[in-house]
């Protein structure tokens, strides 16, 4: 039966539910009433349920589907104004044990180039990241408790918390690696992570177990109970999403908002970011292979939905995706991007050979990071570098608290400033400098707070000077 509050998989991740729930909308696609009376709700920025949800994006009235998109971009705007959070992921080793069919890290690839990053190799991959400007990682490796067991990951943070180079540091390090034990996840909580982030692939439990065939993460409950121990080892912030292309993506959509309410109902606050990366070519893997890949205008709706129906969850796009496809999502949805990202175990350091690749994926946005910093200045955002709430304990619940009441702009409009500034001032171009010392200066106005807007102004001459990272 489906319990939302429940701590068993099958029970808050109920398959009847989905399948009625898709049945629902399938039902009521042309219900101009409902789907009209859907959006009124959703208007009063508050979020929807998953039932709801589907039914929108089931919808096919183009004029309902217009009204979506506006009110996407005017909830986009409301909580995170321009802004767009910026970080890169570090792959420390791609030794993995499972068997997970559409990943070139599986165990019986014997042609991807198998690493594992030294401390000394850290400190090389993270001094060139932060050469780059960037202040937020997101660790990823494979599962393996030989190879690569949680006392590695471990130094690797804090390894990657101790580098101070010129005006460079790593401020926030988010981590993506397998589902483990509530006493694991307190040392990483220990260890100072920021997001916890561990991707579902699909919540079709009988499409799950043949995609992981073999291996730790074959076993359901384990993979999908994780956030629930993870919030329990004390981790505020958690980060889910699943790969668009493996199963048929209403069921999997469904499922994600069925987790974000259960993880809001059972542990008190909802996830902190939903992913939405698409399934694309690897070492070994062909996406021909997987017949439920779903189109850019799909993809842009599931986008769409998804902010009207979780409005303070923050949304990530990886360079999976193409410039083109993330320049069309940016203003619907998404709040966070990685750039000049580097998919390889070592190869922000040092360019990997053509015969060693140990990739995950291909990039399709393989730009710098300047260069995606120019790009978003002149689309009129706000590259932001901040890790503010992280470090002065704006984490989980209080948070979503200040998200929901909308004071959080007077904390994130003039953070994403400033770290802008600092990167303006270390690491760009002259052209990125200059348009975005005019950014800046426009966006300095959509600060309510006088006073906080003040001593902004005040930091900004500061960072002139040489000094660095103010908060607030």
């Amino acid at each position: 039966m489906y319990n939302v509050k429940s701590k068993i998989a099958e029970e808050f991740i109920n398959d009847q539910e989905i399948l009625e729930t898709i049945a629902y909308a399938e039902e009521n696609k042309i219900n101009k009433p409902l789907i009209k009376d859907i959006i009124a709700r959703a208007r009063e920025f508050k979020g929807i349920t998953h039932r709801e949800a589907a039914v929108l994006l089931a919808c096919e009235l183009e004029d309902q589907n217009k009204a979506m998109t506006s009110l996407a971009q005017e909830i986009k705007h409301k909580f995170y104004g321009n802004r767009i959070v910026m970080f890169a992921p570090l792959y420390l080793s791609n030794y993995c044990v499972n068997g997970c069919v559409y990943c070139p890290y599986h165990h019986k690839n014997t042609t991807i180039k198998r690493k594992k990053l030294s401390q000394e190799e850290i400190v090389k991959e993270v001094i060139a990241l932060q050469d780059m400007g960037h202040k937020r990682l997101a660790l990823e490796t494979g599962e393996d408790p030989v190879n690569c067991p949680l006392e590695y990951v471990l130094e690797s943070i804090k390894t990657i918390y101790s580098i101070k180079h010129k005006n460079g540091d790593i401020r926030r390090v988010n981590v993506n690696i397998a589902a483990t034990t509530i006493e694991d996840y307190q040392r990483l909580k220990d260890a100072g992570i920021g997001t916890y982030i561990l991707f579902q692939e699909t919540y079709h439990k009988e499409n799950y177990e043949m995609l992981h065939p073999t291996g730790p993460k074959h076993n359901y409950a384990w993979h999908t109970e994780a956030m629930d121990r993870a919030m329990a080892g004390g981790i505020d912030d958690v980060g889910i999403g699943v790969l668009f292309g493996l199963n048929m993506y209403r069921y999997d959509f469904v499922g994600m908002l069925m987790h974000a309410e259960h993880l809001e109902a059972a542990m008190g606050v909802g996830p902190h970011t939903i992913s939405v990366p698409r399934i694309c070519p690897a070492d070994d893997i062909d996406t021909n292979d997987f017949s439920n890949a779903i189109s850019n205008d799909i993809f842009e709706k599931i986008i769409t939905v998804l902010r009207i129906a979780v409005p303070y969850t923050g949304m990530i796009i990886s360079t999976r995706e193409s410039k083109a496809s993330r320049e069309r999502v940016l203003k619907l949805g998404i709040s966070q991007i990685s750039g000049g990202s580097c998919t390889s175990v070592g190869g922000y350091d040092t360019q990997e050979p053509e015969d060693e690749n140990s990739a995950q994926f291909e990039l399709n946005d393989t730009r710098k990071l300047d260069e995606i910093v120019n790009w978003l200045l002149g689309m009129g955002h706000i590259p932001s570098f901040c890790t503010a709430c992280y470090r002065e304990g704006r984490t989980g619940d209080r948070f979503m608290k200040l998200v929901k009441s909308g004071q959080i702009v007077n904390c994130c409009q003039p953070n994403a400033i400033m770290t802008l500034k600092e990167y303006l001032e270390d690491y760009a171009s002259p052209d990125t400098k200059e348009k975005g010392e005019v950014v800046i200066q426009r966006e300095l106005k959509a600060i309510p707070s006088d006073k906080v807007r003040g001593i902004a102004t005040a930091h900004l001459t500061e960072l002139n000077e040489g000094k660095r990272d103010f908060r607030f």
